[in-house]
């Protein structure tokens, strides 16, 4: 059941302008973080790994964020519209499942974000004359980033749901974002969910370890990934959606 609720989320995303921000996105971020560190190259001296905080600048605190509210907000959009919801309320699908379904096809959009950044990454390496061996942490940075946009997605998916308004979702993730720059920046974005994915992608320090232990990170990532999708499904059964 899972499943096919899975392929009827893909099926809605056929042809839509999410692939055109899936695209145009990541390359505005790799653009103005590859700019950044060429005009800083006289402080900017550690190859990739300078590279990478430039990259990480702009990805981590805007455009990731702002484009997983993009991912929400439209695998709501339909529902929203034509009082669909009330068609979804009575199919013979748990709303746990149809929940589910609509994150785990953010997910992927994010995971396909992830990697459509690292190749950007390696791109922009190549185009500004980068010498030294390609970081292997490199995966790692792929990796945990993918987990925090999904711990992201299941927040505003909840936005997504409870608000009816495309805007919404977007906003929120930006709000987030920049909030999560001044948690980190007062040492507890761990348990802060949007500073995850800085912490995750290293996005201060990319030479240096994880801020945070891998345990916390991990931790803090499900406590918000499930603390999402429950407040989504609770209020999804016990209040209903709105479709006036």
């Amino acid at each position: 059941m899972l499943i096919r609720s899975i392929r009827a989320e893909q099926m809605k995303l056929r042809r839509s302008f999410i692939w055109l921000a899936l695209l145009i996105l990541p390359v505005v971020s790799a653009g103005l973080g590859t700019a950044n560190y060429l005009g800083n190259l006289g402080i900017l001296q550690d190859q990739w790994y300078s590279l990478w905080t430039q990259h990480a600048l702009f990805y981590c605190c805007l455009f990731g964020p702002a484009l997983t509210g993009v991912y929400c907000a439209y695998v709501c959009r339909l529902e929203h519209l034509n009082r669909n919801w009330n068609t979804v309320m009575t199919l013979p699908v748990p709303v746990r499942v149809t929940l589910t379904a609509k994150l785990a096809v953010v997910s992927l959009l994010t995971a396909l974000t992830q990697l459509f950044i690292a190749l950007l990454f390696l791109l922009s390496g190549k185009l500004a004359g980068l010498t030294a061996p390609v970081p292997p942490e490199l995966v790692l940075w792929v990796v945990r980033g993918w987990l925090a946009l999904t711990v992201q997605a299941a927040l505003l998916l909840c936005v997504a749901l409870l608000i009816r308004s495309f805007a919404v979702p977007v906003a929120a993730g930006i709000l987030g974002g920049f909030c999560g720059i001044a948690a980190t920046a007062k040492g507890f974005g761990v348990y802060f969910p949007f500073s995850l994915l800085e912490l995750g992608m290293c996005s201060h320090h990319p030479s240096e370890p994880m801020e945070c232990s891998t345990a916390a990170f991990l931790i803090s990532a499900f406590f918000y990934l499930f603390l999402g999708m429950a407040v989504s499904i609770l209020w999804t059964t016990r209040r209903d959606v709105r479709t006036d």
